[in-house]
């Protein structure tokens, strides 16, 4: 670690001299074991290079506090009105705060235990923002650099995905993933790319020749000169696996505190002793931080903030179901000349469903949950289109944005704080954190038993259940399956989605499973009613008549995704005199 030459660097970045920072108003300075960027800079772009910049000096983490005109410091804050207060008072072994795919996972991980816990989420329902906003790839580990935290969860959790979809009782399949060169010079680097997977621990790969690759892939691009092959690649729901390693947890005593959020964490002697949300206060003996985007947030609620995130976003198309049966792999071409090691380039994904997606785009961009999309981007994203003859423009059906949670380091932190002994954080996971969450749940979990040794003694849950009770999806089952599940229970003769073939039993199901679903988002995250290519335009009203009826509200009462969301306002003239709504 060099602070004078850090402060040289970015004097030089910014246009002054090894004395100066020139017209900018910028400090630098050292925190325990981190380093802290103050000031203000004109732009976002310059504000995240020099937090890169920083990361290359040795310290621990990056705080880069640097203010950027014209852009206003976000603030973690309740999503909904405050309401009651159910947490009041209470007391946990372990508080998870955070409810995407790695606090999920987390949660599952902890139900093995002899422990009380609780997973606090600000929204209405798991799985709300970066878990349900990407491609669902489980990625093989080649990308991620070398010797990195990255690496080394993304490689074991990709060997822990399949039995655990088979505990969960959810798709996945392993069609593996194509990096196909677009020159016959790019096939040079077929023995730099197979030394990287070596040394990364993936499992497997090979070089396909033009040939091979067309025979694998009839409707490939005819510019393409081969491939380099990753078998071990593979494919979830995001949203439904996020969903089920819940119910999986909730079925096994951990409880889901939706709607809630951290607010501050109190401490008496260095440890953390009340949680303080909007639904209450209440005391844990171990917290850990899942929190996604606002990790950094959370940390320095806890006074252990030595990192801070920038936000990467990245859209995504969805074509239409029937695109599918034209990509058998999962599919890219990047420019090997110029490799970024922060972003993989994007490409195309056959989803567990069938339908395919197209991308991601990735911009460093302000705002922890930016979901826009412009037109530049769809336009950048119609070039991994060209990678397949048979897909277009014409199949796409909708786009959408995620935003990645990275450090400045651009690499996960799992570990327990130095400073904050029953506080571990699980934060920075950005792609491929859907693929590393099985293996970052096992290390957090035993790290936070480390913690809670201190105040008790845990033992396994004999009484812990693996096998999730998952409910039926009408459309997958045989005719005489369907025939006989409809003869007990008509409820799902009753097709309420046509697009997706949902039933009206399957809708149903999702509102009284062990983490039931309270709104048409979550529905839909659970059995896809409106997923289609109509977007819920003839569903939508059935849907919401089903959700009244199981959650005994009026049908203005029904939301999108919780409070301040209802998709009508009240009742019409001519509704209320005829009893209808």
């Amino acid at each position: 670690m060099s602070l004078s030459k850090l402060r040289a660097g970015i004097a030089k970045r910014t246009g002054g001299d090894a004395g100066n920072f020139g017209a900018l108003d910028v400090e630098v300075r050292e925190e325990f074991s981190s380093v802290v960027l103050e000031g203000r800079v004109p732009d976002w772009r310059l504000k995240v290079e020099l937090g890169w910049f920083a990361a290359g000096f040795g310290y621990k983490g990056v705080v880069n506090d640097l203010e950027v005109e014209g852009i206003e410091e976000e603030r973690l804050a309740p999503s909904f009105p405050a309401g009651d207060r159910p947490l009041e008072g209470r007391s946990f072994d372990v508080a998870i705060i955070g409810g995407g795919v790695v606090g999920c996972a987390i949660a599952r991980e902890l139900a093995k235990w002899k422990v009380s816990a609780v997973l606090l989420e600000k929204e209405e329902d798991v799985a709300a923002h970066t878990s349900s906003r990407n491609d669902g790839m489980i990625h093989d580990g080649f990308a991620a650099r070398p010797g990195t935290r990255k690496a080394a969860y993304n490689v074991r959790g990709n060997r822990l995905w399949e039995p655990l979809a088979g505990e969960l009782r959810i798709d996945f399949s392993r069609p593996g993933s194509l990096v196909v060169f677009g020159s016959s010079a790019a096939k040079a680097a077929y023995p730099i790319m197979a030394a990287r997977a070596k040394e990364n621990g993936v499992d497997g790969w090979e070089f396909w020749s033009r040939k091979r690759l067309l025979a694998e892939e009839p409707n490939v691009t005819d510019g393409q000169h081969g491939a380099f092959f990753l078998p071990s690649a593979g494919i979830v729901s995001p949203y439904r696996a996020t969903v089920a390693l819940a119910e999986s947890a909730a079925a096994n005593g951990v409880e889901f505190s939706l709607g809630t959020c951290a607010l501050g964490l109190e401490k008496e002697g260095g440890r953390i002793t009340r949680v303080l949300t909007n639904r209450g206060d209440f005391r844990a003996a171990v917290v850990v931080n899942a929190a996604g985007n606002w990790s950094d947030a959370v940390a320095g609620m806890a006074g252990d903030r030595f990192f801070s995130l920038h936000q990467r976003r990245g859209v995504e198309m969805i074509l239409d179901a029937n695109a599918g049966r034209h990509l058998n792999h999962i599919m890219a071409m990047p420019s090997l000349l110029t490799v970024n090691r922060k972003t993989k380039g994007g490409g195309l994904v056959k989803t567990v469903e069938g339908n395919v997606l197209v991308g991601p785009t990735a911009a460093e961009a302000p705002g922890r949950e930016n979901y826009a999309t412009t037109a530049a981007e769809l336009r950048e994203l119609e070039k991994h289109l060209r990678l397949n003859k048979k897909l277009s423009p014409s199949m796409v059906i909708t786009y959408f944005a995620g935003v990645r949670a990275c450090t400045y380091e651009e690499d996960f932190i799992v570990e327990r704080s130095e400073r904050v002994p029953n506080l571990v954080h699980a934060a920075g996971i950005q792609s491929p954190g859907l693929a590393s969450a099985p293996a970052v749940a096992e290390d957090v979990v035993r790290l936070a038993l480390e913690a809670l040794a201190a105040t008790k003694r845990v033992s396994r849950n004999a009484a812990f259940v693996a096998a999730r009770r998952a409910a039926p999806e009408l459309r997958r089952l045989p005719f005489a399956e369907r025939a006989a599940l409809i003869a007990k229970n008509p409820a799902y003769g009753r097709i309420v989605c046509r697009c997706e073939e949902v039933s009206e039993g399957e809708i149903r199901d999702a509102l009284r499973s062990p983490l039931p679903a309270a709104s048409l988002d979550a529905v839909k995250r659970r059995a896809r009613p409106g997923m289609g290519r109509c977007h819920g335009g003839f569903c939508t009203p059935r849907v919401m008549e089903i959700v009244a009826d199981e959650l005994g509200i009026p049908l203005d009462e029904v939301t999108k995704k919780g409070p301040g969301s209802r998709i009508a306002c009240g009742q019409t003239k001519a509704g209320a005199e005829g009893g209808r709504q």
